[in-house]
C-alpha cells in the first residue's frame, strides 16, 4: 500500500471510512467552485469518485490519495496524480491536483500535499514531467503552483465547460527537491 507522510500529513489510498468525510467535503459550493462545472457531489458521486481513483491507481500506477491529519487522524480531503483525459490536448499527460475541505484552507497543508506528491511523481514513479491545469483566476491553486516551482506553459478552454485554465508544468530537471 502507498503511503507517504510528511511533517503534518498522511498521504494515502482510500478506505471506506472516507466516503462521509470527503462527500462532506463535496457538499460545499466553495470548495467545488473550481472543480468541473462547480457543481457540488452527493454521496453517491463521491463513491464514484473514489471508484475511479482507485482504478486509475490500479491502472496507471499512481492515483489521487487521501489526505489524513497526522495528528487528528482527520481526513482533509485529496492530492495526487491523474491523466487530465478531459483535456485533450493533455490526454497524454500526468497533472498533479488537490481539494481540501474549507476548514483546512489557508494553513499550508495544500502545498505540503502538493509538494510530497510532485516528489513522489518524480522521484519514486518516474515520470519526467508533471503538469497542473487550473481554472484561470483560482489564486489560491496558483499560489501552490508557484512554490512547487511550476512555470506557466499555456492557456486552454475547458472543451466540455468554456472556462479558461491555465498549464504550467515542471520538468525533472527543473524540480528541487
Amino acid at each position: 500500500m502507498t503511503e507517504i507522510r510528511t511533517p503534518r500529513l498522511i498521504l494515502r489510498r482510500w478506505t471506506d471510512d472516507d466516503l462521509a468525510p470527503l462527500a462532506d467535503i463535496h457538499a460545499d459550493p466553495q470548495v467545488m467552485r473550481w472543480i468541473g462545472d462547480g457543481s457540488t457531489l452527493d454521496l453517491d458521486q463521491t463513491a464514484e469518485e473514489i471508484e475511479r481513483w482507485e482504478e486509475e491507481w490500479d491502472d496507471e500506477g499512481f492515483g489521487i490519495f487521501a489526505i489524513e491529519l497526522l495528528a487528528s487522524g482527520e481526513l482533509a480531503g485529496c492530492a495526487g496524480l491523474s491523466v487530465p483525459a478531459f483535456l485533450p490536448e493533455a490526454e497524454h499527460e500526468v497533472a498533479i491536483s488537490w481539494r481540501l475541505g474549507r476548514q483546512y484552507w489557508g494553513q499550508g497543508y495544500a502545498s505540503e500535499a502538493a509538494q510530497a506528491v510532485l516528489e513522489f511523481a518524480l522521484q519514486d514513479r518516474g515520470l519526467d514531467r508533471v503538469i497542473a491545469v487550473n481554472p484561470l483566476g483560482h489564486e489560491s491553486s496558483l499560489n501552490v503552483v508557484g512554490k512547487l516551482g511550476m512555470t506557466f506553459e499555456r492557456e486552454a478552454t475547458h472543451p466540455e465547460y468554456g472556462h479558461a485554465l491555465t498549464v504550467h508544468s515542471i520538468d525533472l530537471t527543473e524540480y528541487q527537491a
